[in-house]
């Protein structure tokens, strides 16, 4: 059937005005993964914040160290067309406290995350309890990167996620350079941006403990799941409840 170019942009306006973010929140939102892992964990989030009529863009952290991180995020957050909703997984975290002060981040939301605050760094946090006997995180090569034990990646970082899963995950994963690990952030966004955390209660990569004293000091308002440290990939819908809840939140001072 054809129908008159101003039909056509009229059909196009409504599917628009049909996706897009709902009244009263901010649409864009950038996500950013952590170490061991790299972007593609993120699509079952992506997909479900895109059908709701968010603007998502992920991140493709080189890993290579902090500074490199944070540039690659911060060259997505200059890309978006208004304020942002920042999130990140794991060591993103760190790189999302610190690339966080761009002046369009709104909020922050952190998903299993290390949380660091000025001088501190994901590695001082990591070590600052006993591992988890699960742990799969080895000791950097001669080459100063660390990789994730695949023997125990399933039960370390993926348990909530079947062994096939878990077995390409492990083999996709991207090494991360200590040196990304162990810098000490120079700015906490945390300190003057609200943010939200996803509490991960099984995680053996970053101690549900670990995850409990950053959240709690920077008063970030915390939802608890019942999942492994890849809780964003085996609880792709309430993760992204909680980066909506950001959105709105944000935009409602709330």
């Amino acid at each position: 059937m054809n129908c008159s170019p101003l039909a056509a942009l009229t059909l196009i306006a409504l599917l628009s005005s049909a996706l897009a973010a709902p009244a009263g929140t901010i649409k864009n939102v950038v996500l950013v993964h952590g170490a061991y892992a790299d972007a593609s964990g993120w699509a079952g989030v992506y997909r479900i914040l895109s059908a709701d009529g968010y603007h998502v863009t992920v991140v493709q952290n080189p890993l290579t160290s902090l500074d490199d991180d944070v540039a690659a995020v911060n060259r997505a957050l200059a890309q978006q067309d208004g304020p942002v909703i920042l999130v990140g997984h794991s060591y993103g975290g760190a790189v999302i406290t610190q690339a966080g002060t761009a002046p369009n981040v709104a909020g922050l939301v952190y998903v299993s995350a290390f949380q660091p605050d000025v001088g501190e760094s994901a590695l001082k946090w990591a070590v600052s309890e006993p591992p988890a006997p699960e742990n799969g995180i080895l000791p950097p090569d001669a080459a100063g990167f660390s990789s994730y034990d695949a023997a125990k990646f399933h039960a370390g970082f993926a348990a909530d996620l079947s062994g096939e899963q878990a077995a390409f995950l492990a083999a996709s994963q991207i090494p991360v350079s200590i040196k990304a690990l162990g810098a000490p952030l120079t700015q906490a966004a945390w300190n003057t941006k609200p943010s939200w955390a996803v509490l991960s209660s099984d995680d053996k990569s970053i101690n549900p403990s670990i995850q409990r004293t950053m959240y709690a000091r920077a008063k970030s308002v915390v939802t608890e799941i019942k999942g492994s440290h890849a809780t964003y990939i085996s609880h792709p819908q309430d993760v992204a409840d909680v980066i909506e809840a950001a959105a709105v939140g944000v935009a409602s001072g709330k």
